[in-house]
């Protein structure tokens, strides 16, 4: 009976010093998360006055996988302690799991540094010269791929896999899946080739003569690009298209056109020579004018109702709204300076002349009577 007892206090003992010391585990877990946030803290501020982002993205990625890492070693060292007490077989399992943990956290900390990274290369109050969203957010893409591949391969070569049957399995299977998922890989090369030659990035304004494409873009990703119609409708469109079609991007014109007919009366035909001249005059002062691009003010043709004068020239605005503008103002200038001189823009008209045939009348003969 004694032995029973004494059986009983040790189990209890044991019981209680487990306990303790799991709690210790915890207690100095928390402490040391907590303290590794300070130091982080103190690491940030730090760097932040050096001027170099790197260093600041890798403070700010560590923090979060840096404070599992912790857990995960904790956990590890609690089964430890628990096992001799309780020898189940689901403890046999614990190396494995723990690897892959350890890979999950690695990849968790890759994709924190790799978004990151993405919002400092474009970030301008970081980098003089920010590089654009659409090349920045292609690279970042490609490298969270590989590592997303490299962590796959990693966990089932600890779970037992072998990778030399994988492997051949894939050179396999990928010729298979080449064929069925031709237009997925399509839309996968397409997405590549614009993020390698910038046709357009987001925010641009596209349009395609070829399709009823025209829109700005919003997103660019590896399979569809989503364009925003000016009806503020989403169209969803493969990147495979892209490489079929031809595009524009008004976006990145330099100038905007002014190209307008205009028509005076065939009767005004004298003034024609001093309007061409004023309105010419009128364009080369103008401050929303570029005068370093082609201007032409001409009188043009003989047209079935009136004289024809053309102008052609570009303003300094790239903006859509603000060209109208501008465009309406010149215009309005052009009526005025034809008003000035006496003369009138020109309507189809058409005149008939009528005239009415005369006859001769003779005066009545005088006859005899015989």
């Amino acid at each position: 009976m004694s032995e029973l007892i004494n059986a009983v206090f040790q189990r209890a003992d044991s019981v209680w010093m487990l306990a303790s010391q799991l709690v210790l585990l915890a207690v100095v877990t928390i402490v040391l998360n907590f303290v590794l946030m300070r130091v982080s803290d103190l690491l940030g501020h730090q760097t932040a006055k050096s001027g170099n982002i790197w260093d600041d993205i890798l403070i700010q990625a560590l923090r979060v996988p840096l404070k599992l890492a912790f857990w995960v070693l904790a956990l590890s060292i609690a089964v430890i302690l628990i096992r001799p007490m309780l020898d189940w077989a689901v403890f046999d399992a614990v190396p494995v799991v723990r690897e892959i943990l350890v890979i999950a956290i690695l990849v968790y900390f890759a994709m924190r540094f790799f978004r990151l990274l993405e919002e400092a290369l474009v970030d301008p109050a970081r980098r003089e010269k920010p590089m654009d969203y659409t090349t920045a957010s292609a690279i970042t893409k490609v490298l969270r791929a590989v590592v997303l591949v490299l962590a796959g391969m990693m966990v089932l070569q600890t779970l037992g896999f072998s990778m030399s049957g994988i492997v051949a399995f894939g050179g396999m299977g990928g010729i298979a899946v080449g064929f069925a998922a031709k237009d997925v890989l399509a839309n996968f090369f397409g997405g590549l080739m614009i993020h390698l030659d910038h046709p357009f990035r987001v925010g641009d304004w596209v349009r395609s003569p070829d399709q009823d494409i025209e829109g700005v873009v919003e997103e660019i990703g590896w399979r569809l690009t989503t364009i925003r119609t000016f009806d503020k409708r989403p169209l969803y469109v493969p990147n495979a298209t892209f490489s079929t079609v031809s595009l524009e991007n008004p976006s990145r014109m330099l100038n905007r056109r002014i190209y307008e007919r205009i028509g005076i009366r065939y009767q005004d035909w004298q003034r024609m020579r001093p309007i061409v001249d004023d309105v010419r005059d009128m364009l080369k002062k103008h401050e929303e004018i570029d005068q370093n691009q082609t201007m032409i003010v001409n009188f043009n043709s003989y047209e079935a109702s009136h004289l024809e004068f053309f102008v052609y020239t570009f303003t300094v605005t790239r903006e859509w709204v603000r060209f109208h503008e501008v465009k309406e103002e010149i215009l309005l200038r052009i009526m005025e300076i034809i008003d000035k001189h006496g003369a009138e823009i020109a309507f189809p008209t058409r005149t008939l002349h009528m005239f009415q045939e005369q006859h001769e009348v003779f005066p009545p003969e005088d006859t005899a009577h015989e």
